[in-house]
């Protein structure tokens, strides 16, 4: 299931933005699509043109996000209740639904399957990619109204680096989920979730103009890598 409204704000139209040559949300699709995981590929939307777009890509669009479900408030958790709704009530219910990014365009196959894989090992509500902090997160300190700074884990100010918690983030690529707990809302992020994680290099969020330039820049790399000319 690849949520892609058509209605953001500080990217407009960018699940549609071309991305080394092709629409954003047309490398989730492939991914998907190359990975042989699925018995469907399907994008919730809003949108007409997304719609279209994601069909000519080989996904497939059978019913519409309703507009409540795709403002700036509506959640991954919203969407995903809708979209299973949706599924249980027109035809077999799946064995697991994953969520996955439309502006995700350093998602691999290989990180899907470890995540099936990872996910049917045992009774996990959801599995979803995460990456290590680039640096330390408990080192990590803010400025104050006045200027000043304070540390947010004071505890650690003068711990060694390598003796530091290690702390992951949230990748924001995929989330592997049981129909139920999408159906329940069940929290992503807790004691029955767990994680396959990926080299932090090949996440990036895509929310600003900033993001796609620093993510533009990656993918251009990776290509000349896979190319051999780096």
């Amino acid at each position: 299931m690849i949520p892609a409204r058509g209605g953001s704000k500080r990217i407009p139209r960018k699940n549609l933005r071309l991305f080394a040559g092709k629409p954003m949300m047309a490398h989730s699709i492939d991914r998907a699509l190359e990975s042989g995981l699925f018995d469907r590929v399907i994008v919730s939307t809003d949108d007409q043109e997304i719609s279209e777009v994601a069909m000519a890509c080989g996904a497939q669009v059978p019913f519409r996000r309703p507009a409540a479900l795709a403002d700036d408030y509506a959640t991954t958790l919203d969407v995903m209740q809708h979209a299973v709704t949706w599924l249980q009530a027109n035809g077999p219910e799946p064995t697991a639904i994953c969520c996955i990014y439309a502006t995700a365009p350093f998602i691999s196959s290989a990180d899907l399957a470890r995540g099936l894989e990872r996910f049917l090992a045992d009774d996990w509500l959801y599995v979803f990619s995460a990456a290590a902090f680039a640096y330390p997160v408990f080192r990590s300190f803010q400025m104050e109204p006045d200027g000043g700074l304070r540390m947010v884990f004071p505890q650690h100010a003068l711990t060694r680096s390598q003796d530091l918690p290690r702390a992951l983030h949230d990748a924001g690529q995929f989330y592997w989920g049981q129909p139920q707990a999408w159906l329940n809302r069940a929290a992503i992020f807790s004691a029955r979730s767990t994680v396959v994680e990926i080299p932090h290099w090949r996440v990036q969020d895509i929310d600003t103009p900033e993001d796609w330039d620093r993510a533009e820049v990656i993918g251009r790399l990776l290509n000349a890598h896979r190319n051999g000319t780096v």
